[in-house]
Order: structure tokens, then sequence, then C-alpha cells
């Protein structure tokens, strides 16, 4: 039985922040109410009450009324678990793929799906370190920093939504991936000292794959493109692109022609102030030297 070992307490909403549905997902809120309504049938099916089924699986009767209702996204510890207590031979397990990708907030999936089919991928941040490049003792220190503060079930979702989206590095063919970095972001130590090494040593290995390209923006440039915010260009096999900038279009996604010819541009001139590729290396490790 999957309760609290230490003080046999069955599992509440309290245990567990940060696993609602966003009603404003309309995928994710039809995928779990789809295995909400599964988890219900199946539970009937065998004649157990939500209680008795609570108690089976470790929580408390009014979390299981909420995921079967659709109310709340079940963990695959939970599901895994209903599929033995209610002997559905592996089908309630199968959902748990479905319902990962629910687990991350929408916008991030639907920029994953941007990154998927991309073959090449312009990208400018110029707060952070870029979520791709990020490892996840750096996410966490970020993801801590925000005020108001995050719930710690939240900080997992978002960082295990990051270490997702680096499926992009792993794609054969790989696409070719272009990082213009700010260099007051490899020095601040968001996490600690270890942490901001381990990020620069991260950095070094990803700038040796042959199929991206690191530039840094050192902090003396007297001339910078890039004081209108972040920049992200995706372009597809196809020919299509999509762009994203907080100076165009509010930052939402954008594929016009004119739009997107303004943030290839800024995005060069961006690139053509920063270090080389190989400048940009031997700076990064100064900067691990320092650290």
């Amino acid at each position: 039985m999957s309760v609290d070992g230490a003080v046999g307490r069955l599992k509440s909403e309290a245990d567990e922040p940060g696993w609602e549905v966003d009603p404003d997902d309309e995928w994710g809120v039809a995928v779990i109410a789809t295995v909400g309504r599964q988890l219900k049938l199946r539970r009937e099916a065998v004649g157990m009450r939500a209680a008795e089924f609570g108690v089976a699986v470790g929580y408390g009767e009014d979390m299981v009324y909420k995921i079967e209702g659709g109310k709340r996204i079940p963990r695959p510890e939970y599901l895994d678990r209903a599929d033995e207590v209610l002997g559905a031979d592996g089908l309630l397990s199968a959902m748990k793929e479905d319902v990962r990708r629910v687990r991350y907030p929408k916008k991030v999936r639907d920029l994953a799906q941007l990154e998927a089919r991309a073959v090449e991928l312009q990208l400018y941040d110029p707060l952070h370190i870029h979520g791709l490049l990020q490892t996840p003792e750096y996410a966490r220190g970020l993801l801590l920093m925000r005020r108001p503060a995050y719930s710690g079930d939240e900080v997992e979702r978002f960082i295990a939504a990051r270490v997702a989206r680096k499926a992009v590095f792993e794609r054969d063919p790989a696409p070719e991936l272009s990082f213009v970095l700010e260099e007051w972001t490899l020095r601040r130590p968001l996490g600690g000292r270890a942490v901001l090494r381990q990020q620069l040593e991260h950095l070094l290995e990803a700038g040796h794959l042959r199929n991206v390209e690191l530039q840094v923006m050192p902090m003396d440039r007297d001339e910078h493109a890039g004081v209108d915010g972040g920049i992200e260009v995706l372009k597809c096999e196809d020919g299509s692109a999509v762009g994203r900038s907080p100076a165009v279009a509010n930052g939402r996604p954008v594929s016009d022609p004119k739009q997107l010819r303004i943030l290839e541009l800024r995005y060069g001139i961006i690139r053509a102030q920063a270090l080389t590729p190989r400048e940009s290396t031997a700076f990064i490790e100064q900067l691990l030297g320092e650290t």
C-alpha cells in the first residue's frame, strides 16, 4: 500500500500541490477527463468503493474523486498502483505517457512541438542562460528565485518540462542550433558556485557539438541590438518559419515574412556584435577557471 510509511496517513491535496488541470488547456482537460473516467469505470467494474480504493492506492477519498472527475492530474505511481489494484493488465499504466505530456504547462508543450519540427533554431535570451542549455540544477536555482514563489512541486514540474525539451539535441538528423548568451548570465551563481561551475562545463560540452554554435555577448559592448528582448527563430524543412520576441506581436509566435525578416535582421546583428564561437569557448573556459 503506497501510504506514508512514517505516519500511515493517506495522501491528500495538501501533500501534492501543483497537479491541478489548467482550465484553459483544452487538450489537457480532455486527456485528464478521459483518464479519470477510465479509472472510475475500472473501479466500479470490480465493485470497489472510492474510499476502499483510496486506501489501497494510498490516497484520500476526496483525491480519488477529484482524479476520477478530471480535476487533478494523477501521478505515474498512482496509475501503476491503480492498474495493480484493479487488475487492469497494464491498460491504466499505459496512460502514463499521455498524462506525462499534459503535466507540462501548455506554453512549454507548444514550444517543444515547434522545436521538434525545426531544422534550424536561432535563440537569444537576454535574461538567463537559454532553457535548452540549462542543467536541471541551474534551472532549479533559477525557478526558486521567482516571486511569488512556486511550490516545490511546481518547480519540479517546470524542471521536468525543460529536461524533456532537450530531446531536440538527440534528434537524427540533428537541427542546427545557434545561441547568443549574455556575459552577465554566465557570471551570476544561481544555486551557488558549484551549480554555476557545472553549468559552465555543460555549456562547453554543448558548444563542442557539431550542430551547436554558442556566442557570448560581452558586457563591455557599447553597441547592442538585443535591447528589445529575446529572440527565437525556428525554421522548418518545408521552408516555413516561426519567430517570437517580446518586441513583435507581444511575444506571440509569428510567421508573417515581414515580421520574421525583422527578427532575423536583429538576430544577425546581435551575432555580429557578439564574440565568435571560438572566442566564446575561450571566454567560457576563462570564466570556469575563475569560478
